[in-house]
């Protein structure tokens, strides 16, 4: 994602400023700011009540050093739906300090809770948009990663201009196959993905209700992706994820994800895969 660029038409430009994002967060929002000469800083999630939310008083402590916000929703790993109440704090805090926002929106298809639906940042109003950049795809939805099509939404025809330029010989254009099977899935793929829907939810229950029964082991409750953050420091293993490994259950370790001590189980399979994952938990724990 080469989104830091020199020079913004109508906003600050991002030589001077740093990258600011939250974790625990899919492991690249880490590593990416590096590649490309920045520096990351980053603030925790907080968990209260069973639910992870935004520590503000943190966010607004790191704001004004920032010139890009790496937001993740819905939030890979922990699996919140953000609301409406706390991304108009973000889209206030965005306009205070003059921030570009690349929202990576590619679980936005994958709701689980009744009554709650996705709202993309850059909907939250004008302002929002033309600050923002949205990443979007098929490939987690309908799992087609390898073919390989992504794009990006970016309303401000500047900032456009720029990101098209700074990904020229770096990014690949999608390719056939990738753009039909985007096409298919988005305009052929409904019924398709309210099965699906059913199916994740029905995981992600059988997961939350056996991490509670198992000693060791804490999750927050989880309202989007088919992704479970399991908080294992309970267990008293060093390595986590090379104790799970052990017991025939691969997991991707936290501390990829800025939080050593905890693990992520994928539960987007078919319900004996699953069956047999929760056994072999069970067993290690």
């Amino acid at each position: 994602m080469p989104l830091w660029l020199e020079g913004r038409s109508g906003l600050a430009g991002l030589a001077a400023g740093d990258v600011l994002t939250a974790t625990p967060v899919y492991p690249p929002f880490l590593t990416a700011p590096g590649h490309m000469g920045r520096k990351l800083r980053r603030i925790d999630l907080v968990e209260k009540e069973g639910l992870w939310q935004w520590d503000w008083q943190a966010l607004e402590k790191e704001a004004p050093h920032s010139r890009l916000l790496l937001l993740c929703h819905p939030h890979n790993p922990v699996g919140r739906c953000w609301q409406d109440e706390e991304l108009e704090k973000l889209a206030v805090l965005a306009e205070q300090h003059d921030w570009i926002v690349c929202s990576d929106e590619i679980h936005c298809d994958l709701i689980l809770d009744e009554g709650k639906q996705h709202r993309p940042f850059a909907r939250l109003g004008e302002k929002a948009a033309q600050r923002s950049i949205t990443l979007m795809a098929p490939s987690k939805t309908f799992n087609v990663p390898g073919l390989a099509c992504a794009f990006a939404v970016i309303p401000d025809a500047g900032l456009r201009r720029r990101f098209q330029a700074a990904m020229a010989g770096i990014v690949p254009h999608p390719n056939t196959l990738g753009l039909v099977a985007c096409e298919a899935a988005f305009r052929h793929g409904a019924g398709w993905h309210q099965k699906l829907i059913k199916v994740l939810r029905s995981n992600r229950d059988r997961v939350e209700q056996a991490v509670a029964a198992l000693p060791g082991l804490r999750m927050a409750h989880v309202e989007a992706t088919y992704l479970a953050w399991i908080d294992a420091r309970g267990l008293g293993v060093d390595d986590p994820e090379k104790h799970f490994e052990a017991h025939g259950l691969g997991l991707s370790d936290g501390a990829a994800f800025g939080a050593p001590g905890w693990v992520r189980l994928n539960f987007g399979c078919p319900a004996a895969t699953l069956k047999e994952a929760l056994a072999r938990l069970e067993k290690a724990c």
